[in-house]
């Protein structure tokens, strides 16, 4: 529940905020949603699986957008940042499909 919850008043704050993210920054921002996303997405399964642990959520949900980033800027200095960001892309997606996956068929039981 509380993976939901921040991402419910996530969503809201980012409505109602104006953020503006500094031009060098802007091209982390997208794999650092994708890789929060990833983190809770997990967190959700695992809260629906009774395995939920606050201190593991915590380190996957920054640890994911640390290392996403990283890999991405190191993209950028190799030339290769636009193969690596969408290398990221793909592989958070992935799990965040596979945990929707697990998500909807805990819910639904299908």
């Amino acid at each position: 529940m509380i993976p939901a919850l921040g991402l419910v008043a996530g969503i809201i704050a980012g409505l109602f905020l104006d953020v503006s993210v500094p031009l060098d920054l802007q091209p982390y921002v997208p794999i650092a949603i994708v890789a929060a996303l990833d983190a809770v997405f997990g967190g959700i399964r695992a809260v629906m699986e009774g395995i939920f642990d606050d201190k593991v959520f915590v380190v996957s949900f920054i640890a994911n957008v640390l290392i996403a980033a990283l890999i991405v800027y190191l993209g950028d200095q190799l030339g290769v940042g636009a193969q690596l960001s969408t290398a990221v892309i793909v592989v958070l997606g992935i799990r965040i499909f596979t945990n929707a996956a697990t998500i909807r068929r805990h819910i639904f039981r299908a």
